[in-house]
């Protein structure tokens, strides 16, 4: 029992990735949502990047801004790539999207700037999943 109550406290420190893992499959197994919702969400996800370092003050100096802004152009662009293919190819340019956004999240995390390291862990997790499922549908 002892070793269980040692282990506990670094389990629980991981709890964006159980909350993330968990809503990653309530999200996905069944299928997932529509092609054209999850594009949409990928062109908002970076909306959030911006939201978050705006309140936390971390988008100067300006190329701090101009690089989440170039983020938010690229995952839209992706996005409407996407929207603009059909089948298996919509799929696989939204999976290289959710996995792209994913990598951004480890930056943040990593970097430990502009949006709280919880929030990247989450949702970086949450796209890498999603990333996984958009490729398995796919085929």
């Amino acid at each position: 029992m002892h070793a269980l109550a040692h282990r506990l406290p670094a389990f629980t420190h991981r709890w964006p990735t159980l909350v993330a893992l968990a809503l990653a499959a309530l999200t996905f197994l069944d299928g997932g949502p529509s092609p054209a919702f999850l594009a949409a969400v990928l062109a908002a996800m970076p909306l959030f990047y911006l939201l978050f370092g705006a309140l936390r003050g971390e988008l100067r100096p300006p190329r701090v801004l101009a690089v989440q802004l170039a983020a938010l152009v690229g995952f839209a662009a992706v996005a409407l790539l996407a929207v603009a293919v059909d089948g298996t190819l919509a799929l696989l340019v939204l999976a290289a999207g959710w996995l792209g956004h994913a990598v951004w999240d480890a930056v943040h995390f990593v970097t430990a700037r502009v949006a709280p390291r919880q929030w990247s862990e989450w949702c970086g997790v949450f796209d890498a999943c999603g990333a996984l499922a958009l490729v398995v549908a796919a085929f």
